[in-house]
């Protein structure tokens, strides 16, 4: 399957590179001049109406503020039931990707506890409160000012009112929250013989699309069992993310299968980064997480990826290149409005 991958991979980048394991090149050694032509103003044909493929128009992603290439650190972390000590341990390691020069950091998907329906009220935190009340939040918030970072908080579980949330906080370099998503597709899974999960008896579903504009570019912001909704990523493509993120929690018997299957196919079918962070593998847990936190680049190539122990990936993103693979690909101009059309609702229903 990779050997045919890698073929086709040379096709569309007229190269001649050769690796032992072509889907881990990194981004540099896929770059080619730009090429203009006349490719996407033929697809443009006026019956074809590429531009009605989306309702309202897609948007094209804005300018980054700071710079188009930057460093991204995933932090697979290991998770106890010791609460004070997963958050001891996850500003260790926050403080580390910031020295070693990352301007961004992810953090996995409920970081601060264990992942069970059990312990989701245990470890809710009231955000809105803060304080006393919100020590994982407070000390995200605290963190990401004094280092000037962009974090994506992983997730947590908040509670609001009678309500718990599988919730994801983002913070800009000044500490303010600049944005919070709540999973949207509950985790509600039965594989018989392998994994039962209901993530419904405990959680309620969020209700928003999440994008976020932070010092390194526009983010889509997706926790775990969001990913597998590719309507969802193309929502945010169309709303002009340069990257999505997704902390997750892939288990044993879908990670193997899907997880970096569908990170490819996201990053591939919208030509934008995505980003993935996961909780490091512990084998004694009642989850237990497939880990493999990764990064992945706008041809669907793998550029970082992690094994399954606690450790902390390092990787550069260069926004160009999703101009470039664009330019290569112009999906944008091929699309046909005539015949189907995604429509994101809650754009159609603001001011936009």
């Amino acid at each position: 399957m990779r050997a045919t991958a890698a073929a086709a991979f040379s096709l569309l980048t007229c190269s001649c590179l050769r690796s032992t394991s072509p889907t881990r090149l990194p981004s540099s050694s896929l770059r080619l001049p730009l090429r203009r032509g006349p490719l996407a103003a033929m697809a443009t044909a006026a019956s074809f109406r590429p531009e009605a493929a989306r309702s309202p128009p897609a948007v094209q992603p804005p300018a980054p503020p700071l710079s188009k290439v930057f460093k991204v650190a995933l932090c697979q972390l290991s998770v106890t039931a010791d609460k004070a000590r997963n958050i001891a341990r996850a500003r260790e390691a926050i403080e580390a990707a910031a020295a070693g020069g990352a301007k961004l950091v992810l953090l996995p998907e409920i970081w601060n506890g264990p992942y069970s329906n059990d312990s989701f009220p245990e470890y809710a935190e009231d955000i809105e409160a803060g304080g006393d009340a919100a020590p994982s939040f407070s000390m995200m918030s605290e963190v990401a000012r004094s280092l000037q970072i962009t974090l994506v908080g992983g997730s947590i579980s908040e509670r609001s009112g009678n309500k718990l949330y599988n919730t994801c906080c983002v913070f800009g370099s000044d500490g303010e929250l600049k944005g919070k998503h709540r999973k949207i597709h509950l985790f509600d899974i039965d594989i018989p013989g392998k994994i039962t999960f209901k993530e419904s008896k405990t959680l309620t579903a969020g209700q928003d699309l999440t994008v976020v504009d932070t010092d390194v570019g526009r983010i889509g912001i997706g926790i775990c069992y969001d990913i597998r909704f590719q309507e969802l990523a193309m929502l945010y493509a169309a709303r002009g993310s340069h990257l999505l993120c997704y902390p997750g929690a892939f288990n044993m018997t879908t990670g193997p299968l899907h997880w970096e299957l569908l990170q490819r196919a996201r990053a591939a079918d919208n030509q934008l980064f995505v980003a993935t962070c996961a909780p490091a593998r512990d084998t004694s847990a009642g989850y237990i997480a497939w880990g493999h936190s990764t990064l992945v680049g706008p041809f669907g190539e793998v550029i970082a990826t992690a094994e399954h122990e606690e450790t902390t990936i390092m990787a550069e993103i260069d926004y160009s290149l999703i101009d470039q693979r664009r330019q290569f690909l112009p999906l944008q101009y091929q699309r046909r409005g005539d015949l189907y059309q995604l429509v994101d609702v809650q754009r159609s229903g603001s001011d936009e």
